[in-house]
């Protein structure tokens, strides 16, 4: 698959995620985390978080018809490096914090997969 597939799938998992932050985000935390009660200021930085994912997923969405511009080899460049730190973090807050949202490790594979994905585009150019 082309870059054009993985902005696609990008724009739609991290502005879907980002809605989901933004919205009640106590219910993602709970899935990914398996907080019960998150703190009271978990929850604007959950929010800010979600704003983030968002703008990522515009921004995918946007450059999905790009050509191959500098522009669209930083974003991919910047979406790679999200997503090998949403793969470590999330890894870590299983593995080191006990963390266990029954989504925790499935984001943990969707992120490290998505990251070989960009890594191949980046490599290849495309």
């Amino acid at each position: 698959m082309n870059a054009k597939h993985f902005l696609v799938v990008t724009a739609v998992l991290e502005a879907g995620a980002g809605v989901g932050l933004l919205a009640a985000p106590g219910v993602v935390l709970w899935l990914l985390f398996g907080l019960e009660q998150a703190a009271i200021e978990t929850l604007p930085v959950a929010r800010l978080a979600g704003a983030a994912l968002v703008a990522i997923g515009v921004a995918c969405w946007s450059a999905r018809a790009d050509g191959r511009s500098p522009a669209r080899v930083g974003l991919l460049s910047g979406v790679l490096v999200y997503n090998v730190a949403a793969a470590a973090l999330l890894g870590w807050a299983g593995a080191e914090l006990n963390m266990d949202g029954i989504a925790l490790w499935p984001a943990v594979v969707l992120h490290a997969m998505m990251m070989c994905w960009c890594l191949v585009l980046c490599v290849a150019r495309k």
